[in-house]
């Protein structure tokens, strides 16, 4: 038995609702939609959701667990969301927020434009920090992958755009004899 799958799912203070293999988790936050596979079992236990599979085989196994965390991740993302944190490094580097687009000035020759997903917020509080959030937490990452791919942290002086968490191991320089 999966030990994620087998872990119900806490469904107080929101609306869960299943139309077939489709669940809707509505919540202070939002709304969000999942398909899932049809292996898979969804039942309501007054306030908890239990997630079973029809038999062992490895795919359903699989699945098992998973399904069980998307589930969670929505319950999470509709009553208190997701957020990433970006870092900017480097001399003139630079974000900005103009109406809900993000201006960015990270060395190239010309600036970059992003243009966020309607389901995500960005927050610019110091020009050098980007602050992303949302419901969906798939999105929120894939948004703050997307920024991060703008410029990359170098491993000799670190310049580029890095996650708040993230430890940037640097190399050693040429030395000059």
């Amino acid at each position: 038995m999966s030990r994620i799958g087998k872990n119900p799912v806490n469904i107080k203070d929101i609306t869960f609702t299943q139309n077939g293999q489709t669940l809707k988790v509505k919540g202070k936050l939002g709304e969000l939609e999942m398909t899932v596979h049809p292996n898979i079992a969804v039942e309501v236990d007054g306030e908890e959701v239990l997630v079973k599979r029809e038999n062992d085989q490895k795919e359903n196994r699989a699945l098992h667990g998973l399904t069980r965390a998307l589930i969670q991740n929505m319950v999470i993302g509709v009553t208190e969301g997701f957020g990433k944190t970006l870092d900017i490094v480097g001399v003139g580097y630079k974000a900005e927020l103009r109406e809900s687009n993000l201006f960015l000035n990270i060395g190239y020759s010309h600036p970059i434009y992003f243009m966020p997903p309607k389901e995500i917020t960005l927050e610019v509080p110091t020009p050098t920090q980007i602050k992303i959030s949302g419901i969906d937490k798939e999105l929120v990452g894939q948004v703050a992958a997307k920024i991060r791919s703008f410029r990359k942290p170098e491993p000799y002086k670190g310049k580029g755009i890095k996650y708040s968490n993230e430890v940037i191991v640097k190399k050693a320089g040429k030395t000059a004899k």
